[in-house]
């Protein structure tokens, strides 16, 4: 089953900020150093691998990134000791093939030859000689960073701009975004320093998940810019972050695998603001099947002065902007949840959600970029009329609860709290045609702990995997028992749900007649990877199983071809 990762860091596209205007440079450059190194507390040669890549480092400091990934046996703490590990190490070590520590990769180029194994770890003797072949290659990207950190709420705004000089061999690539923590005591099993060896450029989070966040322009003269936004806590697995030793790198890759480029930028520090308004997160329906929606917002007074009022504008698929002013009284530091007036919308396969907030207390924001939310949210594929609604949880089942209700509020379904741990399946059936809400409410906050919410057929196949959340979480679920279609198809008819998926995934869409059916997948080169489906479908609502298990990581196009009708979807692979 697919595991949920929830990204804390907000993203925004935008193209002013209180940053200089542009970061990033326009001249083409050779490639610059993604030195990924993994390591633990317990490795006795470890400290000779920190010191060569910090050699490679002091040699070219403008063009070398070093990342430290604890992870692995020799990561594990005994008793009291710090646990320096991540969520993500596992996974960019898993891709790497290595096979003993310390082992690095040298921007998740695969150097023939030098290999560990298989893959693209080597051993410390090759990663000086790895650095040197990739700074001596041409780049067809820059890229540029500047951080602020506020330092009294511990507030990070991170601006990272992508310039294209040439054309990537891709139609996307991937943006990733570290941040990286140096002169961090603790034990060391290597080095002769006991308990006070200092770590350095040790990886604490990735503000763009596991692997980073899609750039879709990469032809030559594109300009990527986007603006990430994050809380910095207190500490990480008990481990204090302190923010004088942090550093934010950022890097750009092919695939979730090899790295063309990256930076590390200049961070400015600021002690705080007196009137700073932030927008956290928004509440809204993940998939929707009615053209109406209350955006619920929490928002945080972030400023030294009172919060007392706040505007927000907002819209939906770029249709006319609703307003509202909220008014109330919130100190440094509170929070609260918002509900917006309705907005109408017309609903396609995919969706834009943008709110954004201004005018705190009456007053200029002093940090803008904290101002805005952008997602999207795609149209409900339809259910059959019986299933199951499934919820794991994997801490605190007397926490959750959920119900499904039709169009006038009445629960058709609904369960929790749970006395036990694991996976509850209910039935739901649908009474007649319309769209449902399906709410689900975990009062501990945590998203199910980590677990899982699922709706499938009578047969329990997956037919939709809801997407990680904190407290709540809302869904449009169409049915239709007469699922005719005019006899064209339009390319939004057609629905690839779960996307990004890992394993499985469900293509949607409706014929009005007996239609022949061509499926197929296509990598980026436009090789075919899999043949999903060839025969004659009956008229009615379609479901077809596109098993993935078999796929690498990555960006792939399923083609369609109905009654010599062709569409053409993008999806991810993201496990």
């Amino acid at each position: 089953m697919k595991k949920k990762i929830t990204f804390i860091a907000s993203f925004i596209m935008a193209c002013t900020f209180v940053f200089s205007q542009t970061i990033v440079g326009t001249d083409p450059e050779n490639k610059n150093v993604v030195l990924e190194e993994f390591t633990g507390i317990h490795c006795v040669f470890c400290p000779d691998g920190h010191a060569i890549a910090q050699a490679i480092y002091n040699a070219h400091p403008d063009d070398v990134i070093l990342i430290n990934i604890h992870q692995g046996s020799y990561a594990v703490p005994s008793g009291s000791e710090p646990d320096f590990r991540t969520p993500w190490g596992n996974a960019i070590a898993g891709q790497s093939g290595l096979v003993g520590y310390p082992a690095g990769t040298v921007n998740r180029h695969l150097f023939s030859g030098w290999s560990q194994g298989s893959g693209t770890a080597m051993s410390r003797n090759y990663w000086t000689s790895a650095s040197n072949q990739v700074m001596a290659a041409p780049s067809y990207l820059n890229v540029g960073v500047e951080s602020i950190i506020v330092t009294s709420t511990r507030q990070l705004v991170v601006q990272v701009e992508v310039y294209y000089t040439d054309n990537s061999p891709f139609p996307s690539n991937f943006l990733n975004v570290a941040i990286l923590q140096n002169n961090v005591l603790g034990p060391q099993t290597g080095g002769n320093m006991g308990n006070n060896y200092v770590h350095k450029h040790m990886l604490r989070h990735l503000l763009t998940g596991q692997w980073g966040v899609e750039i879709n322009e990469t032809t030559t003269g594109s300009l990527y810019s986007g603006t990430f936004t994050y809380e910095i806590p207190e500490d990480y697995t008990g481990v204090d972050v302190v923010l004088e030793n942090l550093d934010i790198v950022a890097f750009v890759t092919e695939n979730h695998q090899e790295a063309i480029s990256g930076i590390m930028g200049s961070i400015t520090t600021i002690e705080s603001n007196d009137y700073d308004a932030a927008i956290l997160s928004a509440y809204y329906p993940q998939t929707a099947c009615e053209g109406s929606m209350a955006p619920i917002v929490e928002i945080k007074n972030y400023g030294v002065n009172n919060l007392t009022s706040l505007d927000f504008n907002y819209e939906i698929n770029e249709g006319e902007t609703a307003t509202y002013t909220w008014t109330g009284n919130l100190t440094q530091n509170e929070t609260t949840k918002v509900t917006l007036p309705e907005i109408t919308f017309d609903v396609t396969t995919e969706n834009t959600l943008s709110i954004s907030c201004a005018n705190p207390a009456g007053h200029t924001d002093e940090l803008p970029q904290n101002d805005q939310y952008n997602t999207t949210f795609e149209q409900s594929q339809y259910y059959p009329k019986t299933g199951y609604f499934g919820v794991q949880t994997l801490g605190d089942p007397q926490d959750i609860t959920w119900s499904i209700t039709d169009e006038s509020g009445s629960a058709i379904a609904e369960g929790g709290p749970y006395s036990t741990l694991g996976l509850h399946l209910e039935p739901i059936t649908f009474p007649t045609d319309g769209c449902y809400t399906l709410t689900i409410h975990d009062d501990s906050g945590n998203g199910l702990s980590g677990g899982f919410y699922i709706i499938t057929d009578d047969a329990t196949n997956v037919l939709w995997d809801g997407p990680a959340f904190t407290d709540m979480s809302i869904a449009g679920l169409m049915y239709d028992s007469q699922v005719g279609l005019d006899e064209n198809i339009d390319a939004g008819d057609i629905g690839i749900y779960p996307n990004p998926l890992v394993n499985q995934a469900n293509i949607s869409f409706k014929l009005n007649s007996a239609s022949k059916a061509d499926i197929a997948v296509f990598d980026l080169l436009g090789k075919q990877v899999a043949k999903v489906y060839t025969g004659t479908l009956n008229a009615g609502h379609q479901i077809i199983k596109l098993d993935a298990e078999s796929f690498e990581k990555g960006v792939y196009f399923v083609k369609i071809n109905l009654n010599n009708q062709t569409f053409t979807k993008k999806i991810v692979i993201s496990q």
